[in-house]
């Protein structure tokens, strides 16, 4: 998993246009100057629960199996599969806390990577791009919430 300069971000590419469908392609192109581009194998831990790291990542290629660990007997059950365009680790990035999940290549995947450095830069130079993102991270945490109580709900 070594990091990759992001200089093939192109806003014009499919895979990055669906990651970012919510930025104009102006917006993307100065995003990408904070992005860092990392792949993964098949069968590689792209994020592991319980572990602080500090940055989010965008699906470009691939699918991720995102899993959670029982209370019961230490396994693992998938509660999502990611696919190019989705957001991963938000929740970590925004409250800084551990990994609530674990992250898993399905395939070969890559990612464009923001660090907690990178966007707190982004904050100083483009506070406007800044707060799209932000918003869409909440926006996508929001979902992720209210279909989770969904399936608690149906559970009881």
């Amino acid at each position: 998993m070594e990091p990759i300069n992001c200089i093939s971000c192109d806003a014009q590419t499919e895979d990055i246009k669906k990651a970012f469908n919510f930025l104009s392609p102006g917006e993307i192109d100065e995003l990408c100057s904070y992005l860092e581009l990392r792949e993964w194998q098949t069968d590689a831990v792209v994020m592991n629960e319980g572990d602080s790291e500090d940055y989010v990542g965008f699906l470009t290629a691939g699918k991720l199996a995102v899993k959670k660990k029982t209370g019961y007997w230490g396994k693992h059950i998938i509660i999502a599969i990611l696919e190019k365009g989705a957001m991963v680790g938000e929740g970590a990035f925004i409250d800084s806390g551990p990994r609530s999940t674990t992250i898993i290549a399905m395939e070969p995947c890559r990612l464009l990577i923001l660090s907690v450095q990178k966007m707190d830069e982004l904050i100083l130079n483009n506070s406007l791009l800044a707060i799209k993102l932000m918003k869409r991270m909440l926006y996508i945490t929001s979902i992720r919430l209210r279909k989770a109580g969904e399936r608690i709900s149906e559970l009881l």
